[in-house]
């Protein structure tokens, strides 16, 4: 694993790299695909994804924390202790709400994102569509950060990588599958699939809808393989996973939906 990369010295995550590298991919695939359209407004092209950021980042904390309900639950329990001291304020805090869940972004960025649109006026799927292809495509370099830093890592198998990283103690000494280049794998499949579709005269929303159904089903699958189980479970299942079946039933129902409306106002 490579937790960090030496760059002039300095000691740089390369988790933080990767989603870096994952953003700028993103934005340059937006640009290229509206450089010459005359029906985008360049400047709320540049807000929506701003603001959508702030939520994305407020929610991915929010649901870390929540898949640690027992944490949470043990500081309010012995606030005493929480609050003995600033270090242990900051301590326990960083500790509940320090990590970051990518659906909990994708939730928050979604609600900051869609508020935003609706107090400008701004026709909401339009742009959803706009950014569809991007949000994997970012991804797919975000899970290769998890790679190289260790988290999100594999079941144990009898192919794979053996992880020796300090920060995570309990992966060690035992071959993993590398579940987070696989994730990483089908986010680029997916991007492809939307980037292909893009072209394609589909109604509004369309792109974006299938994002979240083919990413829901590629998240429900490798969440099998996951071999940090501590992510929150109920009835066997994880968080991630309860998500992914509300986001594959919702995202299906509108679009068969949608279509069943159509091909009634086509034969009206």
């Amino acid at each position: 694993m490579l937790p960090t990369i030496n760059i002039f010295g300095m000691n740089i995550p390369s988790y933080g790299i990767s989603a870096i590298f994952g953003i700028a991919l993103a934005v340059i695939y937006i640009w290229l695909r509206v450089r010459r359209r005359k029906d985008i407004d360049r400047t709320q092209l540049i807000n929506i994804p701003a603001v959508a950021f702030i939520g994305a980042f407020i929610g991915a904390h929010i649901l870390y924390g929540i898949t640690h309900l027992d944490k949470l639950w043990w500081c309010i329990m012995h606030l005493d202790k929480v609050f003995s001291s600033w270090e242990n304020f900051w301590f326990y805090t960083t500790d509940i709400w320090g990590g970051m869940v990518f659906y909990g972004g994708l939730i928050g960025g979604i609600i900051l994102g869609t508020i935003y649109c609706k107090k400008q006026k701004l026709d909401t799927m339009f742009y959803a569509d706009i950014y569809a292809p991007a949000i994997p495509l970012f991804h797919a370099f975000g899970r290769v950060g998890c790679f190289l830093g260790g988290c999100c890592y594999g079941i144990e198998s009898s192919w794979g990588v053996v992880y020796n990283n300090p920060n995570i103690p309990e992966a060690n000494g035992v071959t993993r599958l590398p579940i987070q280049l696989v994730e990483s794998a089908g986010d680029l499949i997916i991007f492809a699939i939307l980037l292909f579709l893009s072209y394609k005269n589909l109604r509004k929303g369309t792109l974006f809808l299938l994002y979240l159904l083919m990413y829901g089903a590629l998240r429900m699958t490798t969440e099998f393989f996951r071999g940090d189980e501590i992510r929150g479970f109920l009835f066997g299942i994880s968080t991630s996973q309860w998500i992914s079946i509300i986001l594959i039933i919702c995202s299906l129902v509108i679009l068969i939906y949608r279509h069943i409306n159509f091909k009634q106002k086509g034969t009206d």
